[in-house]
């Protein structure tokens, strides 16, 4: 099958999946944005879904995305794509990050925040980016190390930070990952109970980024405003090209 009817079928699938979810949680479908990860494929295929509409893309590694941006930018220089990045991140890649990504959604601890806030402004003199970051707090919902993200009691200090900062990083919301081996349901929820209390301190930062090709719909029905789809877009992991 041709590679941009095959993505244009997948999307239309994914599409009517989160209107569907959206009905049965009471919400407008319009309430819940879709981020395309495009980890390991080719910019060839993020560059077909440019085409389809979709202009928010992700990706988890930054040595691939630096690559793979710049492709793209090159094969659709008149698309206005919106870069998340989406994986763990060390603080040595920061500066890179700044210079590709309009969005880190995956910022777990105040080190990596002030990386992030010192490699901003070097990019903007760069001439890599336009303006301020936006960033997302990624939650840990089982306080697991190894799954990376923020132990739900560290994130009013660790949002703090990062407000501290508006003029280079714009708090956006959370992120998180459902624990394996846990109902996504019940890990939703407390993600969800997190997200209230943040937009109490902080009225602006409503995103809430949750929910993947196997449990977007757990993650609309608790207030997702923001899943991360692969799989169900994409297929099977490939093998991006340089």
């Amino acid at each position: 099958m041709d590679r941009r009817r095959e993505l244009a079928e997948n999307l239309t699938a994914v599409r009517e999946r989160i209107d569907a979810a959206c009905e049965a949680a009471g919400r407008e479908p319009g309430d819940v944005r879709l981020l395309a990860v495009t980890k390991t494929f080719p910019a060839e295929d993020a560059a077909l879904l440019t085409d389809l509409g979709l202009t928010e893309l992700a990706e988890n590694r930054d040595q691939e995305a630096a690559a793979k941006t710049r492709a793209v930018a090159d094969l659709r220089p008149d698309a206005a794509v919106r870069w998340h990045m989406v994986g763990s991140l060390q603080r040595n890649k920061a500066r890179s990050v700044a210079g590709w990504a309009s969005v880190v959604q995956t910022v777990d601890s105040p080190r990596l925040a002030d990386a992030l806030a010192k490699a901003v402004p070097t990019a903007l003199d760069a001439g890599e980016r336009e303006g301020p970051l936006d960033v997302l707090v990624q939650v840990s919902l089982d306080d697991d190390p190894a799954r990376g993200g923020c132990p739900l009691a560290e994130v009013p200090a660790l949002t703090e930070r990062i407000a501290r900062s508006s003029d280079i990083l714009h708090l956006r919301g959370l992120m998180a990952v459902a624990p394996l081996g846990e109902e996504p349901a019940r890990a939703f929820e407390r993600l969800a109970r997190a997200a209230e209390a943040l937009r109490r301190d902080h009225p602006d930062a409503t995103e809430i980024s949750a929910g993947m090709s196997g449990d977007l719909d757990e993650a609309i029905a608790h207030g997702s405003t923001c899943v991360r789809v692969g799989t169900a877009l994409l297929g099977g992991r490939g093998l991006a090209s340089p």
